[in-house]
């Protein structure tokens, strides 16, 4: 299924959203976890996304004492300063629930098969996730998802009518856990190393949405899981606004350091810009040059 070109101007502001992207050491390597959104979706129907979506307005209500650490601990692991408390802890927080929420993974909780249950019938009887979490004794673990990237959507987007500002994080995936992906939102959640997923979206095998296509093109440079955290901690996540444009009838969105983008400086090493053709988005050089 291809994804549609959208050329219309989106007036709203963006929308805070959170999104994981959950890792683990695979038999040949890293590997991470996508789920492919139902067909019907609202957004990306039919894609393979990492986890995650808005930020609900109970993310950001959380008491000091339900914190692994201080919520200021929070704001400046996004390195965003001008952001509110509330809302860098809701982010962290968003960033759980959605994983819980989509693909039944307690992030940051010893044995949390065990826990899954009960959180899942408090959850469905509408408490909020990071009360069930403390009604339960059990850690609201901000710090085991690190922010990677900040990515703002365009006025006009390319691949959706909404606009997010979302956060992508990284976290290890929990020992002992299953996935299972959340029915009602999902029809599959698979592990793939980045180079596999890159490879089944250049077959068509998979549909994948231009973040999670550069996304995985830099996870695909870290050997393993350790490499990805110690990535993630080494530095304040990178900011994101794509710019596109519309060239000979193709889409082109281009990130910083492209020649036709406003900052000039590099925040990632491979391509710089994505070309729609082939009724999928391509950088200059093709797969190799993503790998």
């Amino acid at each position: 299924m291809a994804i549609a070109i959208n050329s219309e101007e989106v007036l709203t502001p963006p929308v805070p959203s959170a999104t994981v992207m959950v890792v683990r050491d695979g038999p040949a390597g890293l590997e991470v976890l996508l789920v492919r959104r139902h067909g019907n979706s609202g957004v990306l129907g039919g894609v393979h996304v990492f986890p995650g979506g808005k930020l609900d307005a109970a993310d950001r209500l959380v008491e000091p004492a339900a914190l692994d650490r201080p919520a200021a601990a929070c704001l400046e692991s996004l390195g965003e300063p001008g952001l509110g408390l509330d809302t860098a802890v809701g982010l962290h927080v968003a960033a759980l629930r959605e994983t819980f929420e989509e693909c039944g993974l307690l992030l940051g909780v010893t044995d949390g098969a065990a826990h899954l249950q009960p959180v899942r019938a408090r959850t469905a009887a509408g408490a909020a996730f990071a009360a069930v979490l403390q009604g339960l004794g059990l850690p609201l673990n901000t710090a085991c998802v690190q922010p990677w990237s900040r990515w703002v959507t365009p006025r006009v987007p390319s691949v959706t009518n909404k606009r997010f500002d979302t956060r992508f994080f990284v976290a290890a995936a929990p020992e002992g856990q299953s996935v299972e992906h959340c029915a009602r939102e999902a029809t599959e959640a698979v592990w793939l190393s980045p180079r596999v997923a890159l490879e089944r979206y250049w077959a068509g095998e998979i549909d994948l949405a231009p973040p999670q296509i550069m996304s995985l093109s830099q996870l695909h440079r870290c050997a393993g899981v350790a490499e990805v955290m110690a990535a993630a901690r080494s530095r304040p996540p990178v900011l994101i606004e794509p710019e596109p444009f519309d060239e000979g009838g193709c889409r082109v969105i281009c990130y910083p350091g492209d020649p036709a983008h406003r900052v000039s400086e590099r925040v990632w090493p491979g391509p710089t810009r994505l070309m729609h053709r082939n009724h999928r988005f391509e950088p200059e050089g093709g797969l190799a040059a993503l790998l």
